[in-house]
């Protein structure tokens, strides 16, 4: 009868027996047992050379696995996954690829197992999202992304993102504030500086920095929070009103929806664990380590969303300079003229209206759109309306 399922050992182990005893031939056994000649033979030598051990299964698997990967080239996975260790498979495969194209190297999913082997991933904790609209609103899901004011920044230098990531200290005890522009086509990012006094002079100061460097962009997108906006007329920041002098659109996203920006946020992430996670000793070397992020982020790691380019492969600087000197904003015929004076105020229709004092020393235009409604533009952005039988200004920009 043949090897009992339930217990194969023991059936082996009474086969060595019953030809132990010496009163039957191999070949008698193996009939009896209902097993080849080749298998008796086989499990008689193993209990020869290993005793009771020897009879017990065996490992079916290939000692040499024809497409496995040759350990020399583990190693360098390895160790070039410990220079960067937060880049996945693919970025990993496609940077090696480069450096050393005469290697042969595995496919980024074997690569993924051999840094889950090794230790070197930790698991994602999965987050649960809420859809922007319900399954049934189509209809208003369209109408919010065709009212969407936002640049679609399919070209370089159409609009840039710029963003603080969330302070921290460095061991010292001082607080940082790191502030970062980045192009929003190519992903390049322009400034990663980290500031002690995050004020409007030293923002200005970066973003000047970055305009002599790469030229100017159309618009620029950020949050609605201070030095970028302000809860005065039009949101206008004395930042963005210097933004509309230059010819730059400010764009802000919606109050709560940093989605909106998400490009600029999965940077912060990449950001925070290369640089921060843990902070460096003082705000130079903390200096430091965003500079060599800088480099890294834009000359060596490939990004998924440019079909593995880095994102130096893909920004170019700005056809528009940055100017030596502001100039004037223009308003067309037809615009009453008015200069903003210290207090914020405009005189208009023989008596004081207050707009914004963002908008100090500057030049505002009022045209006449129905009987009694004036609307106020400070260039191309439209600001208020002016309701004379109400004497105020009502915001017409979120």
């Amino acid at each position: 009868m043949p090897w009992k399922e339930t217990c194969p050992m023991e059936e082996r182990m009474k086969f060595i027996a019953d030809y132990l005893q010496d009163e039957w031939s191999l070949a008698q056994l193996c009939r009896f047992y209902g097993i080849s000649r080749k298998t008796g033979y086989k499990w008689l030598a193993r209990y020869l050379a290993e005793g009771p051990a020897g009879l017990g299964d065996r490992s079916r698997a290939p000692r040499r696995h024809p497409n496995g990967v040759p350990r020399e080239v583990e190693e360098q996975i390895v160790a070039f996954r410990a220079q960067h260790p937060h880049w996945g498979p693919r970025k990993l495969v496609h940077r090696l690829a480069k450096i050393q194209p005469e290697t042969h190297w595995p496919v980024p999913s074997t690569v993924g197992a051999l840094l889950k082997r090794r230790g070197l991933t930790a698991p994602r904790r999965g987050k649960r999202h809420t859809p922007p609209y319900p399954a049934s609103s189509g209809i208003e899901s369209r109408q919010r992304r065709d009212n969407q004011p936002f640049q679609e920044g399919v070209q370089p230098n159409q609009v840039w993102s710029a963003d603080f990531k969330g302070w921290f200290r460095t061991q010292d005890g001082t607080r940082i504030d790191p502030l970062t522009i980045a192009d929003v086509a190519s992903r390049y990012l322009l400034r990663c500086q980290g500031l002690v006094r995050p004020n409007r002079t030293a923002v200005q100061a970066v973003f000047t920095a970055a305009f002599q460097e790469f030229g100017l962009p159309r618009a620029i997108r950020t949050d609605n929070g201070p030095p970028f906006a302000s809860v005065g007329l039009g949101g206008l920041s004395r930042l963005s009103v210097w933004w509309v002098c230059l010819g730059i659109s400010p764009e802000r996203i919606r109050p709560g929806h940093p989605e909106e920006n998400g490009r600029h946020e999965r940077m912060h992430r990449t950001l925070k664990q290369a640089t921060a996670q843990p902070s460096q000793a003082t705000p130079n070397t903390q200096q430091r380590a965003f500079d060599r992020f800088r480099a890294e982020y834009n000359q060596e790691r490939p990004h998924e969303a440019l079909a593995m380019q880095t994102p130096a492969q893909r920004y170019q600087p700005s056809l528009r300079p940055f100017p030596e000197r502001l100039q004037e904003l223009e308003y067309a015929p037809g615009y009453v003229v008015r200069r903003v004076r210290s207090n914020g105020e405009i005189r208009w229709q023989r008596g004081l209206v207050y707009l914004n004092e963002a908008l100090v020393d500057q030049w505002v235009g009022l045209i006449e759109i129905d009987n009694g409604q004036w609307r106020v533009d400070f260039g191309p952005i439209q600001l208020a309306i002016y309701q004379e039988q109400d004497k105020k200004f009502k915001s017409i920009r979120c």
